[in-house]
């Protein structure tokens, strides 16, 4: 049987959600997918003198070090009949504090966490003010003022198809650069920005690059247009830093 759920976590202290290898062999690092298949096969599969983690889980996609979750989707397959409501309670009191399930269900067994998704919905969050408050924790701080409406203009030469090369990080291992923005939205609550971008896909380190470019633009005061120049010459020297992952979190992943 195969069964899904949701992961919420915090992300500032694990090497990213997924286990990580050298030569053949897993690094001793703290991950989320580590910290998950730990507590699986606590309650389902037992130790194993040959597989510390019988239960193998598959991810939606892979989020890196520091990036945070409200929806990442998970499936893992037992020969076990699971009484969902029980084992997500039970899951949880097993896992640690910054990591946590919900919405656990049985799924058809052609549902695939990462192949069958069709968007995926990410989040960036930044302060813009001078002053730092004790309060911030690590969100990146922008103290000159930022051009909500200039931001979004910029945004939307992203909409659409397009070949995301310049906001490749030189890390990925997928040959495909091609992605599909359904939307990218900018809006100011206070003294916070949060920019939304929902795409079938996304390139590693994408979301945190275009946020960089956006940010260059808004230092340097250059024309909204900056970002489709940026988008049509495929070359990432031509994009802006790629920001901290601090504020970066997976929103939603959508079948």
């Amino acid at each position: 049987m195969r069964y899904a759920f949701k992961v919420q976590y915090i992300g500032k202290n694990y090497a990213g959600s997924q286990i990580q290898f050298k030569d053949g062999n897993e690094i001793d690092i703290p991950t989320i997918q580590g910290e998950l298949e730990k507590a699986l096969s606590t309650l389902i599969g037992g130790n194993s003198a040959n597989n510390k983690r019988p239960v193998k889980t598959v991810f939606s996609g892979r989020t890196d070090r520091g990036v945070n979750s409200l929806g990442q989707v998970v499936h893992f397959d037992t020969d076990k009949c699971i009484v969902a409501s029980k084992f997500v309670y039970s899951l949880n009191e097993i896992l640690p504090n910054d990591i946590s399930v919900t919405d656990m269900q049985e799924v058809d067994p052609k549902f695939h966490a990462q192949k069958s998704a069709k968007k995926r919905h990410y989040q960036f969050e930044f302060i813009n003010r001078k002053c730092k408050n004790a309060f911030d924790g690590d969100l990146m701080r922008i103290k000159y003022e930022i051009n909500i409406q200039r931001m979004q203009e910029a945004l939307n030469y992203l909409k659409g198809e397009h070949d995301f090369s310049s906001f490749k990080s030189s890390g990925t291992l997928n040959p495909s650069k091609v992605c599909f923005i359904e939307n990218a939205e900018c809006r100011r609550v206070g003294d916070h920005i949060f920019i939304d971008i929902t795409g079938n896909r996304f390139l590693y380190n994408m979301v945190r690059t275009i946020v960089g470019t956006l940010l260059e633009i808004e230092g340097h005061n250059l024309p909204s247009s900056h970002m489709k120049n940026v988008l049509d010459a495929k070359d990432r020297t031509k994009a802006g830093q790629t920001v901290s992952p601090y504020g970066l979190t997976l929103i939603e992943v959508q079948y």
